[in-house]
């Protein structure tokens, strides 16, 4: 361990994971980052538990949840850390790291096939066919809704063949808040919802968008389109896309290369690892957040 290791320790790297599934999505990342001598955490959703079987039969404790309950979660955990972490979010947990960055927490972002903020008005045919189940029928709207095994693999896991789209569904999908998507999908040409950031905001951490090229859920073009409304700021905002991947591209083959080039993006990035108080002074108590360039308890937290 070199000197600087001590005075300057590796920032906690806090994973999010997205709708329909649970932390269990990240565990190939969690052991990856962790041999890297990182101290990784991955909370689940308000409510929800690592336990896939557990979530199955009470998808009820579900409920209600909306988008600002997760986002004020997260903060709560991230508070009580010495020392900004850096933020990891796959798909609606992409779009939870890019309000937590507009809040002024974490010390770098990397939102993967995101979900989008409020006022980016792209909804691609592939994503409508993802979702339609669930939006197409507006009795869902506070219901708890599970996707089809052939849904799962249409919108998730569209590169694999139909026996190993079956293990991955069965190892790892759970239901989810309709409400949620609603959010998302009722934002799209509401500047001011739920999912509202500031995208003027220059002193937000920096931000970096991975898409996979073959995504039906969250395909490049809302990722581009989020990026755009990031061009007004001088934060960092940065775009990577990955040829072939979907929106299983944190478990897909080949997902090692996703979560090397996230973690040494943020390595390169992350703003100074100073304490939370010296941060908070940093910032104007009264402004609204978010912006481009050109001890946690352990229960729950890993999968």
């Amino acid at each position: 361990m070199r000197a600087d290791d001590i005075t300057h320790p590796k920032p906690t790297i806090v994973l999010i994971h997205g709708l329909w599934l649970t932390p269990k999505s990240w565990k190939g990342w969690i052991d990856r980052y962790q041999r890297a001598g990182y101290n990784v955490i991955a909370p689940p959703w308000p409510g929800l538990s690592s336990d896939v079987e557990a979530v199955r039969h009470h998808p009820e404790v579900l409920k209600g949840l909306t988008i600002k309950k997760i986002v004020d979660h997260y903060e709560r955990i991230i508070r009580v850390m010495e020392r900004p972490p850096v933020l990891m979010g796959h798909s609606f947990g992409g779009l939870i790291v890019q309000l937590l960055l507009d809040r002024g927490l974490g010390a770098a972002g990397i939102a993967i096939d995101s979900a989008q903020s409020a006022g980016v008005p792209v909804l691609p045919l592939s994503t409508i066919r993802s979702t339609i189940q669930i939006l197409g029928n507006p009795f869902t709207f506070n219901s708890v809704v599970e996707l089809s095994p052939e849904k799962f693999h249409y919108a998730f896991t569209n590169s694999l063949s139909d026996e190993e789209a079956k293990r991955v569904y069965e190892n790892l999908a759970v239901p989810g808040p309709a409400h949620v998507l609603w959010e998302g999908a009722l934002s799209l040409l509401n500047p001011n919802a739920s999912s509202k950031v500031n995208y003027r905001n220059d002193k937000r951490a920096p931000l970096l968008f991975i898409a996979g090229s073959a995504d039906h859920l969250v395909p490049p073009s809302i990722n581009r389109a989020n990026v755009k409304k990031y061009q007004v700021s001088t934060a960092v905002t940065d775009y990577r896309e990955f040829p072939k991947r979907t929106h299983f591209i944190v478990g897909e083959p080949g997902w090692e290369e996703v979560a090397d080039f996230a973690l040494q993006w943020s390595e390169k990035n992350a703003q100074a690892q100073v304490p939370f108080t010296d941060v908070e002074a940093a910032f104007d108590p009264d402004m609204t957040f978010t912006g481009t360039r050109g001890q946690i308890p352990p229960t729950d937290l890993t999968a």
